[in-house]
């Protein structure tokens, strides 16, 4: 059916006839994108002219006027249709609002959202100087029906009334689009963005048409139309998939959208989603930056006149060679050559960063057309002025931008490609891969002062995460890239090992400590042979900590920077000569003294329960203190449990067994999240009277055994459990008499599911080498109450022993690491650990 044939259908058919064509017209594969936009919008434009035509009658000075989205002839499958009926008040106000019954409910009855009004040209022009978004739905009326003159009075009056007003109104509309990005966030880095609201999405793209309508500014027109025309496809394939008015990109639906729109899936749609929102957003920088300049100008200009005679003389001043601030920007020199001269770019982006200026756009656009590449390796110039600009701090961010914008940035690292604008699919990242990268480098400038080569440290930052373009561990890829962008940027031999070094372990020190048992030997010595120097590890140190504040507000706290710091305090000593110690047997604190004896008297489990915060000095150290003061951040609980051995099995080991299931899954039903679990033994001597001694392999047939455990937690919503309730559910818990798989169960049934991604399975191995005292089984799998639990249930089938657990949890993302020993407390042999591994594995999916 052609267009002309749907169009006939409509007007033969009536309201059915209407629904039927569109509905054809949207079932046509083969249209979609602005033909099919036109032709909807053709297509509703006979139609309501049909409906005019018949209900008029003898009416003059009336017209339809489509407004908004659908005045631009935008149509999406589920848009609303912005009709105004405009008249100039000569009509009886009955007969005007019968003739506009007489095409809503029409629209209505076919279940079309519709957005309408009744006004006088008057009417029309008072309501967009009170409403700021009616007068930018009124800036692209279109004539439907009716008197053409009308129409063509109230566009005429508005767009005249817009650029007489511009100078007071856009300062106003940048207002609302600063509290919509504020409010509906950066379109170019969500994971679920909304395409209209959200930063560089298409109610951006409006504001722009209004700006360059002022006839006061203009956006930068080069890719603007297509990535509008990009958005506009997503909605379209969005409204089709869901069947929906929504312009939120869910991820249950971009597979959906993907493929609909012949994408190879959804990441590749989040990237063209991003590409488009990254050339908006810059559009809209580069505009209001001007916007502003010509109005500070008309305030200026005046005053200047009267005092100057002649043509004001313009201030430049210079900031490095060949490069001047000029207006509030930086701009290029009267005699820079930038095809003489391949540095420029890098000079000029660094001077702006270190003087916090925008680059010009003239300017960024000059240089990415004359300039030429550099030589390989970089001159010396090139790479300081690279390391001047990543430096900068929080100002490199606009100016990266600008390069990027023009194609510069993969111009000088070609590699740059692979990562630009792609997504991360996990949910702790905030930015995408690029844009982490130079936030990293932004956290990395004020951590330089704590490292002896700042230099290393900025392009480490950059380059660490630049293995994510590439299949496989994207470390691994990273240090094979690092190397060969070292050696380009001229980097010697010696310090291209050691960015190569940072860039395959930049996670390193931050796994090992939320991970790994630092009282291991085992666990210090692997990460010291990894880093093989102390210059180095000063560097990963701080590039472990740039890279977690980029990342994201969850991978990062006070808790992972006591234990990070405490790692590279033990690693430094073995890298300075020192041997790692064995770790001693704790002694019992008084009490933990003091609750093993009550627990062996009452013959019942006993706790305590204390609130821990951690105060951050100023090099980023913790002290660890009880209670909450000013300036500390919440570390979560401590809780410290005396259990005795069960007098009907006489061994504690009998009673361990279950002990680790037990308390984690009432921890889950308090809410309780855990981050690490020590479990050790103390021997009682016959006498009580006596302190108690450690006995972590205390002998299982002492009657007077009790085994402690150290719970570090954290409340999910802020507030502690009673302790009393805690310990009622342990006993129960203990004997037996709480179901706690079904009390988990309940609580789940409790809450409706929400759609969302699937998550990849479960999965269990063992580490290699992780320690000389037990196995090591590291668990990888999606967060979830009661997943300690599990856990626990599945390794004490398997009749083992825990000595500790680590639990680390980003995002959605649980990854947890066991210390389990046989009965006999040794390290399972090869065979047996890899069984045990998969049988967990195979507990959890199950």
């Amino acid at each position: 059916m052609t267009s002309t044939d749907v169009s006939t259908a409509a007007e033969d058919s009536g309201p059915g006839g209407y629904a039927a064509a569109r509905l054809s017209l949207l079932q046509q594969e083969a249209r979609s994108g602005p033909p099919r936009r036109k032709a909807l919008s053709a297509l509703t434009d006979d139609w309501l002219n049909g409906l005019f035509t018949a209900a008029a009658g003898g009416l003059r000075g009336v017209a339809l006027v489509a407004v908004g989205g659908y005045g631009r002839g935008e149509l999406s499958p589920r848009s609303d249709l912005d009709l105004l009926l405009l008249h100039d008040g000569s009509a009886p106000a009955a007969d005007i609002a019968r003739l506009a019954d007489r095409i809503w409910y029409p629209v209505w009855d076919l279940g079309l959202d519709l957005d309408h009004s009744v006004r006088t040209l008057g009417e029309a022009r008072r309501t967009a100087a009170d409403d700021l978004k009616a007068q930018l739905g009124l800036l692209d009326a279109r004539h439907l029906a009716g008197d053409l003159g009308t129409t063509a009075a109230l566009r005429t009056t508005v767009l005249a009334d817009w650029r007489n007003q511009a100078p007071k109104r856009l300062p106003h509309l940048r207002e609302l689009c600063e509290e919509r990005a504020e409010r509906a966030g950066e379109l170019q880095y969500l994971l679920e963005p909304d395409l209209k609201e959200a930063r560089g999405g298409l109610r951006d793209a409006t504001a722009l048409r209004a700006v360059a309508a002022s006839w006061l500014a203009d956006a930068p027109r080069e890719g603007l139309d297509d990535a509008r025309r990009r958005l506009l496809d997503v909605r379209d394939a969005l409204h089709l998939t869901t069947g929906r008015s929504t312009d939120r990109l869910a991820l249950q639906e971009q597979d959906q959208v993907a493929a609909a729109l012949g994408l190879l899936g959804a990441d590749t749609l989040l990237r063209q989603v991003y590409e488009s929102a990254r050339t908006l957003s810059y559009a809209a920088d580069v505009t209001w930056r001007e916007v502003g300049r010509v109005l500070r100008s008309r305030s200026v200009r005046p005053r200047l006149r009267a005092m100057l005679p002649g043509k004001p003389p313009v201030d430049r001043s210079p900031l490095a060679e060949g490069v001047v601030e000029q207006d509030g920007e930086v701009g290029l020199a009267r005699a820079a050559r930038p095809e003489r001269d391949p540095v420029l770019p890098l000079r000029a982006a660094a001077a702006a960063a270190q003087a916090g200026l925008p680059l010009s756009l003239h300017t960024v656009r000059r240089l990415a057309a004359t300039t030429r590449p550099l030589p390989t390796p970089w001159p010396a110039e090139a790479r300081d002025q690279l390391v001047t600009l990543l430096g900068a701090g929080r100002s490199t961010v606009p100016v990266w931008e600008a390069l990027e914008a023009e194609g510069l940035i993969t111009r000088l690292l070609p590699d740059w490609e692979r990562v630009r604008c792609r997504p991360q699919r996990n949910a702790v990242h905030t930015w995408t891969v690029d844009r982490h990268l130079v936030e990293t480098a932004v956290r990395a400038a004020s951590l330089t002062r704590r490292v002896s080569r700042p230099d290393l440290l900025l392009v480490a930052a950059l380059l660490h995460d630049i293995g994510k373009g590439w299949p496989g561990d994207h470390s691994v890829a990273g240090e094979i890239i690092t190397r060969d962008v070292a050696g380009r940027l001229g980097f010697d031999r010696h310090d291209t090992a050691v960015l190569a070094t940072l860039v395959r372990h930049h996670l390193l020190l931050v796994e090992t400590a939320t991970r790994r048992d630092l009282d291991d030997p085992a666990t210090v010595r692997s990460v010291a042979d990894a880093v093989g120097s102390q210059a180095t590890l000063e560097l990963l140190h701080a590039l472990t900590e740039a890279d977690a504040l980029a990342t994201g507000p969850a991978a990062w706290s006070a808790w992972r920077d006591s234990l990070v710091t405490d790692l590279v305090g033990r690693v430094g000593a073995v890298l300075a000569g020192e041997e790692p110690e064995e770790p001693a047997v704790p002694s019992p604190t008084a009490e933990q003294e003091r609750l093993a004896v009550e627990a062996y008297r009452t013959r019942s489990p006993v706790l305590a329960l204390h609130a821990r915060a951690e105060t951050l000095n100023r090099d980023g150290a913790g002290d660890t203190a009880d209670g909450a003061g000013t300036g500390q951040e919440p570390l979560g609980v401590e809780l410290v449990l005396a259990l005795p051995a069960r007098p009907a099995q006489g061994a504690r080991e009998s009673y361990a067994m279950g002990v680790l299931p037990a308390v984690a899954g009432v921890l889950a039903l308090h809410r309780l999240t855990v981050r690490t679990a020590e479990l050790s033994g103390v021997s009682l001597p016959r006498g009580l009277d006596a302190a108690p001694r450690s006995a972590p392999a205390a002998a299982a047939d002492d009657p007077a055994g009790v085994l402690l455990l150290n719970w570090r937690v954290a409340a999910e919503y802020g507030s502690l459990p009673q302790a009393a309730r805690l310990r009622a559910d342990l006993v129960r818990a203990l004997d037996g008499s709480l179901d706690i798989r079904a009390r988990l169960a309940e609580r789940d049934a409790a809450y409706p599911r929400r759609r969302g991604i699937t998550a990849p399975p479960p999965r269990v191995r063992v580490a290699p080498a992780a320690s000389h005292h037990a196995t090591v089984i590291e668990v990888r799998a999606q967060d979830a109450p009661g997943l300690l639990h599990r856990i626990g249930q599945a390794l004490e089938g398997d009749g083992l022993r825990v000595r500790s657990a680590h639990v680390s949890t980003l995002g959605a993302n649980a990854v947890d690491a066991f210390y389990v020993t046989d009965a006999s407390g040794r390290p399972l042999r090869e065979g047996e650990a890899a069984r045990v591994a998969k049988s967990v594995e195979e507990a959890l999916r199950g």
